[in-house]
């Protein structure tokens, strides 16, 4: 874009790094949500709460699918596109 173009977007500037910073909380909220560590961290917790009693074994195989399907998916984020995907 050139100096033009800059000079007369500059009053949406605020705007537009309000959503540059929506983009990069987003992000690392994704990033967290999908960290391969702390799945596995909520998986240990889930199986405590199973042999505590805490939770019955139809509640522990819904929620353990779910943290399984999220730690399939932060494996192949963090191998990168192209890798990790074939089977």
């Amino acid at each position: 874009m050139g100096l033009i173009g800059e000079v007369l977007l500059l009053p949406f500037a605020p705007v537009r790094g309000s959503g540059w910073v929506m983009r990069q909380l987003i992000r690392e909220a994704e990033r967290l949500y999908y960290d391969p560590t702390a799945v596995r961290a909520e998986l240990a917790r889930l199986e405590e709460q199973l042999d505590a009693g805490e939770i019955d074994e139809e509640e522990f195989d819904r929620r353990e699918d779910e943290l399984l399907d999220r730690l399939e998916i932060g494996l192949r984020t963090a191998a990168g596109p192209g890798e990790g995907t074939a089977r």
